[in-house]
């Protein structure tokens, strides 16, 4: 009896002696480095195994430093492999590579290269659906590749200048860096992307890193961060109250203290279209955005760099409350240039855009400062600025405005087509200022003519004020020089 208890015993150590127990995450690992190579016996069971375990399987514990080697494509393994192939093809994809050396690691650019563009035509298709984890690893490469410190500027912001006679910064990275923006554009537009998924992994840091960039010196990438950006806005409808104030305070920083960003132009096309979807009446969060920020803008030096772009926002936010004409047309003349002719022209232009879509009420409110201002405008020695501000008057709606408000308008801006007609030196300014004199005679013959002797009186009494003026400096030279003497 003691012997066969004994023979029991003996049995059951050497059957525990003989089965394996491996390790789960060390099967993951040495499948997915071996994933490339031949199927051996045991394929179907560990990629059963790395199924079964998917949320071990993810580009945060992948080997670091993978060898940058030819992979089979996606689509030719089983659906079993094809997660554990996607995360190798990610982490090889994470890889920087040197771009300003055309020669070095020509081979591994090429690979990274065909996988990526592998990877846009998966996503683009909606042939491998990812679940939450690949969608994860997904956003985080894409992070590792387009999250970078930005080169420091190549010549001074600022300075107005003309960025097509500069010469542009092309990165030489960008072959890889389209793939990946064009990789991120595919995931936003893809109609099998959950937005309650992917707004886990395009949160507000994502967004913030992303906004960092359009202060890149490459127009072409910029131009995908708008496009990206405008996607991410329409798409997920809980992002875009922190978009549009993240836009907000890049705007503050660029006005009251640095001057200096690339991408306010990109920035304030995608603010176009936001603020063509806002609903009427107008929240109150969009007036003081157009009150702290958009109007604002116009006091930059670089301001021609953006203002096409701006002068479209104003004009959106005008015809959206007319009411805000007001407004708009009081903050255009409180960042008026004084010395900078150039610009001056881009806001009279932009005055008239304004005034098309201003309404009555609105124009009674502003037009003393408003003519003011117009009338400096039309005596300016600088003939471009002149010829413009006399343009005004080719626009039929300001000329229905300007003729209700004849008795207002006419007395301010009398005595500047007047010294226009007699001393301004260029042609064309003196022919354009008598057809809108012969304009406002046709209008009002008898309020012209009295501006007419008002302006004659004004004259003779500022003659008689030179007069006193000098007389007074006289006595006060003769006074100095009896103290002296």
């Amino acid at each position: 009896m003691l012997s066969k208890i004994i023979k029991r015993k003996k049995g059951s150590k050497s059957e525990g002696a003989v089965i394996p127990v491996p390790s789960p995450p060390d099967v993951i690992c040495n499948h997915a480095s071996r994933i490339a190579g031949a199927p051996d016996a045991n394929a179907n069971s560990a990629s059963g195994l790395a199924e079964s375990q998917s949320h071990v399987v993810c580009l945060a514990n992948a080997p670091p430093n993978p060898a940058v080697e030819v992979l089979p494509l996606l689509k030719e393994v089983s659906p079993a492999q094809r997660h554990v192939l996607f995360v190798r093809k990610l982490q090889i994809c994470c890889l920087q590579f040197d771009f300003t050396d055309t020669v070095k690691s020509v081979r591994e650019r090429e690979i990274k290269r065909q996988m990526l563009s592998e990877l846009i035509d998966l996503v683009h298709t909606g042939s491998c659906k990812m679940n939450e984890v690949m969608q994860g690893d997904l956003v985080r490469m894409i992070s590792a590749n387009i999250f970078r410190c930005l080169p420091p500027p190549s010549t001074a912001g600022g300075d107005g200048g003309d960025p097509e006679e500069d010469d542009m910064f092309m990165d030489p990275s960008w072959p890889h860096l389209q793939l990946v923006y064009e990789l991120l554009l595919k995931y936003v537009l893809s109609a099998e992307t959950d937005t309650k998924v992917a707004k886990r992994y395009l949160d507000h840091t994502f967004l913030l890193k992303l906004l960092d960039l359009f202060d890149s010196e490459d127009s072409r990438e910029r131009e995908y961060l708008k496009t990206v950006l405008h996607r991410i806005y329409g798409k997920f409808m809980v992002h875009r109250p922190f978009i549009r104030k993240a836009i907000n305070n890049i705007f503050y920083r660029f006005i009251f203290e640095t001057e200096q960003h690339n991408g306010i132009g990109e920035l304030l096309e995608i603010l176009g279209s936001i603020i063509n979807g806002f609903a009427t009446p107008m929240k109150e969060e969009h007036k003081l955005f157009l009150v702290r920020a958009l109007i604002p803008l116009h006091k930059a030096k670089c301001v021609a760099d953006f203002h096409q772009q701006l002068s479209y926002c104003i004009v959106q936010y005008v015809e959206k409350d007319y009411r805000l004409a007001d407004i708009v047309i009081k903050g255009l003349l409180k960042y008026w240039p004084v010395t900078n002719c150039s610009k001056e022209i881009l806001f009279i232009g932009e005055l008239e855009e304004i005034l098309e879509v201003t309404q009555p009420a609105e124009f009674q409110r502003c037009l003393v400062p408003l003519f003011k201002q117009i009338g400096r405008c039309l005596y300016s020695f600088h003939f471009q600025v002149a010829e413009r501000a006399l343009f005004l008057w080719n626009n039929e709606h300001i000329v229905e405005l300007v003729a209700l408000n004849r008795r207002a308008i006419l007395p301010i801006i009398f005595q500047a087509l007047e010294r226009n007609m007699q001393g301004h030196w260029n042609q064309a300014v003196h022919g354009l200022t008598s057809n809108v004199r012969k304009m406002f005679l046709e209008m009002d013959a008898e309020l012209f003519k009295e501006c007419q002797r008002k302006n004659e009186e004004k004259e003779a009494s500022a003659g008689e004020l030179v007069e006193q003026r000098e007389l007074k400096w006289k006595r006060l030279e003769e006074a100095a020089k009896r103290a002296g003497g």
